[in-house]
């Protein structure tokens, strides 16, 4: 589920943050393709977005609050300009039930923003 910003304009939050993710993971599949071991990918793209000025903070782990209690702890592949948890998730191909999987789980926690 993506965040947005409810002013009216329809502007994803961190937007700026999420274009360098984008642009750096695309470089890293071209670069590498498929096949190897999610940390290769998570290496490669912390490399790729700090070449591209951001910050990449690999395995963070975060608290996760709900309603002012501490739910639990959340391991992060990558935290981006502290504001952005990145998963990295390998796949030979995406059938309906992976899609349906990966939509549910590809909500980040609850971060508190640092970012704009």
């Amino acid at each position: 589920m993506l965040e947005v910003d409810d002013s009216g304009g329809g502007k994803l939050l961190h937007e700026k943050t999420t274009s360098v993710i984008i642009g750096a993971a695309f470089e890293v599949h071209s670069q590498l393709g498929y096949g190897f071991l999610e940390r290769v990918y998570q290496r490669a793209l912390q490399v790729e977005l700090v070449r591209r000025g951001a910050t990449a903070e690999i395995e963070r782990r975060i608290q996760v609050q709900y309603k002012d209690i501490v739910a639990g702890d959340y391991d992060t592949d990558l935290i981006v300009d502290n504001c952005v948890a990145v998963e990295i998730k390998m796949l030979r191909s995406m059938t309906n039930v992976t899609k349906l999987n990966y939509s549910t789980n590809s909500k980040p926690p609850a971060l508190r923003s640092e970012c704009s």
